[in-house]
């Protein structure tokens, strides 16, 4: 199909592969991608690019946006979206992962966990030109004699090829034989949709694969898997994941975006950059140039990068208000404009540990010493230096934990 492109088709051709590939974990296989481009740009139709959501888990945080922000390069290539609800596989649960059977969700749950989802990949894509599907339309009408051909396409040795699989196996822990039937069904999804794309973790290729599998079944062209890297979490070493308490939330405010930003480890910046930042791969090689020059400061690439995070999810004054606020709290050691006020009702006069304990900044007692022994904790902007200080509580004394923790107490007294 390569050879029958124009010279114009060609440059668009390398233009979309160039972008689409842009990050790319792995593509399978990679020939076929270039095909199934060339087609379509020599055809002029869309290619449909399949995404499945597992209903189980709908506060989207930074790490799904490396998914969505490749979804959102294939939107303005002009190809199509389909976002899929595993309603019917949520009935099962992705065994991904997982040391023991997931439990099965309810309809209701699943429901208003899809309705999270749009919501929150309605700031990285457009939700309006997306297919959405729910898997239970076509799963839901399949026989049990069906099943057993689908059934017949995978080994058993196969599926305890899976790390969970085999690991639940070796300690002697059930599997359930329903949990085979989720790669399974997740394959079928392609065949149903006819997908021509489907995109995924490095997580989920043993699940993504299957759909070439079960697509080749039934004498369907095979769709091409992208696998995307996951991303570390603000601690720099595990996935990140709400929780680890590692992520920066889409739903969260501006400021706390641009904040823990601020707080990413300097080896994680340009895979930041490359894989989260809405920036296009000009302006990222750009950063990376600089900061190979030594004319860039991290610091400022992470501001240049917050600011990216908060204008893809909160618009460009979001952006630039809680640009400023970060100079002022943390480089001008200034007070935040909004600090989140609390009616106290407790004792007038208690352990400065006790205080922040009961006020939720930190879990326990001992992390509020190890905290203010490392002076990150302050009242009234004064750094507390005592573990036994004791603070009078006054009409709007503001209690700080760490550099993005404010409280304001309200007292009646």
């Amino acid at each position: 199909m390569i050879e029958q492109l124009n010279d114009v088709q060609k440059r668009e051709l390398e233009k979309q592969w160039e972008v689409l590939s842009y990050g790319v974990s792995s593509i399978i296989p990679e020939d076929e991608f270039k095909e199934k481009i060339a087609k379509s740009i020599k055809n002029e139709k869309p290619l449909k690019v399949k995404l499945g959501l597992d209903p189980t888990a709908p506060d989207v945080h930074l790490g799904h946006t490396v998914v969505l922000n490749k979804l959102k390069q294939f939107q303005e290539f002009g190809h199509t979206v389909q976002l899929i609800i595993g309603d019917f596989t949520g009935k099962i649960g992705d065994p991904t992962g997982k040391s023991i059977a997931r439990t099965a969700l309810t309809d209701e749950e699943v429901e208003h966990n899809a309705k999270t989802y749009f919501e929150q990949f309605g700031k990285v894509i457009d939700m309006e030109k997306v297919e959405l599907h729910y898997n239970s339309k076509w799963l839901s009408k399949v026989g049990f004699s069906e099943v057993l051909k689908l059934a017949s396409t995978v080994t058993v040795a196969r599926m305890l090829e899976r790390n969970d699989f085999h690991n639940r196996y070796e300690a002697n822990k059930p599997i359930y034989l329903h949990e085979f039937f989720y790669p399974v069904m997740q394959g079928y999804d392609s065949y149903a949709l006819e997908s021509d794309i489907e995109l995924g973790g490095t997580d989920q290729e043993f699940n993504v694969l299957f759909g070439r599998q079960v697509q080749e079944h039934y004498g369907r062209e095979k769709q091409v898997v992208l696998l995307m890297p996951l991303i570390e979490g603000l601690d720099g070493v595990e996935k990140m994941s709400k929780s680890k308490g590692n992520y920066i939330g889409v739903d969260e405010r501006p400021q706390d975006i641009f904040g823990k930003t601020m707080s990413i480890p300097d080896a994680l910046l340009m895979k930041y950059f490359e894989l989260v930042s809405p920036l296009s791969i000009e302006e990222v090689q750009e950063v990376k140039r600089k900061l190979d020059e030594g004319t860039l400061h991290p610091r400022d690439a992470k501001m240049k990068l917050a600011a990216s995070f908060v204008e893809m999810l909160h618009g460009k004054e979001a952006a630039r208000q809680s640009r400023e606020q970060f100079i002022n709290v943390f480089q001008k050691k200034a007070m935040p404009d909004e600090i989140p006020e609390v009616m106290w009702k407790g004792e007038e006069e208690l352990l400065i540990v006790d205080l922040v304990k009961e006020l939720g900044l930190l879990p326990s007692k001992s992390e509020g010493r190890r905290m203010i022994k490392n002076g990150g904790v302050r009242i009234d902007q004064e750094k507390v230096t005592d573990v036994n200080q004791t603070v009078q509580v006054t009409d709007g004394v503001v209690v700080q934990v760490g550099k993005r923790k404010f409280v304001r107490l309200r007292s009646s007294s």
